[in-house]
């Protein structure tokens, strides 16, 4: 076979192969996403004020002083954040990232989806290249009774093993779940080690240093929290209204009250 047919068959082969996938300037955006192959910058980053974010004042602060920490390089956890849905643990960490930026802390946001879980020692891989500081956010995570090998890979990228996250990335999970993996009654049944059991699916909870729980509200809290929204926003609301719309809704939380506000605030025609 002549060096020229080699030459044409090597150009043929790589005309099919796709190119590889070009990740974003981990230096240039304030936000990326990590898709499972290579990382995109979003340049549109617009989280919510941090100073907008009412009821959750406890946790606000402790996530805004580890996350300064880890910006300025400190020692810092990584975090879980668990509780009722809608009460504002996804809007905190981007509203965290957002006010340390404005800030002028070069920390940026990276945003991975649960069902690309596997790829995350592709991704450390790439973030080594850089020192910049970097919330890796995990969004909605949860693992059923399958689940629960995932969870274990989760657990040793958290601490330990050569695919470990490195020291310029905090894992930032918010859950549904305080312990992430479901825990079932019958496993104190178990005659067999239930300890084990139930050792094994707390564990990977226990790798977040930092645990922050977000709890449904009642009516005067839920109520509060608009008028803290609605104050803030020169606003004027009535708290029957507002009572009515989470009524309508079935369930009185934290983005509840800011959907009422949103709604208020197109009536009176603002911007937000």
């Amino acid at each position: 076979m002549t060096d020229a047919l080699l030459t044409r068959i090597a150009e043929a082969l790589e005309r099919l192969a796709p190119p590889p996938p070009i990740s974003a300037d981990l230096e240039a955006a304030p936000a990326y996403v990590w898709d499972g192959h290579a990382i995109h910058a979003v340049e549109a980053f617009a989280p919510m004020d941090y100073a907008l974010l009412s009821g959750i004042d406890a946790q606000k602060s402790a996530l805004l002083n580890n996350s300064r920490r880890h910006a300025a390089g400190h020692a810092a956890h990584d975090v879980l954040l668990w509780g009722a849905r809608g009460t504002g643990k996804s809007a905190v960490v981007a509203g965290v990232v957002g006010r340390l930026q404005a800030e002028g802390q070069n920390i940026a946001l990276m945003q991975c989806a649960i069902d690309e879980l596997a790829s995350l020692p592709k991704l450390f891989a790439l973030l080594r290249g850089t020192t910049r500081p970097f919330i890796l956010f995990l969004d909605d995570l949860g693992f059923d009774d399958h689940g629960v090998g995932d969870a274990r890979a989760l657990r040793s990228l958290l601490q330990g093993g050569t695919a470990a996250r490195p020291a310029n990335v905090r894992l930032y999970v918010t859950s549904n779940r305080r312990h992430i993996v479901p825990r079932h009654l019958a496993e104190q049944d178990d005659p067999v080690n239930p300890r084990d059991v139930i050792d094994d699916k707390m564990a990977l909870s226990d790798r977040f240093g930092l645990s922050l729980g977000f709890h449904a509200i009642d009516q005067d809290a839920y109520v509060a929290i608009v008028s803290g929204y609605a104050g803030k926003l020169g606003l004027i609301f009535d708290p029957l209204e507002a009572i009515q719309w989470a009524t309508q809704r079935g369930s009185r939380s934290g983005r509840v009250a800011w959907q009422y506000v949103v709604e208020l605030a197109g009536r009176n025609g603002l911007t937000i």
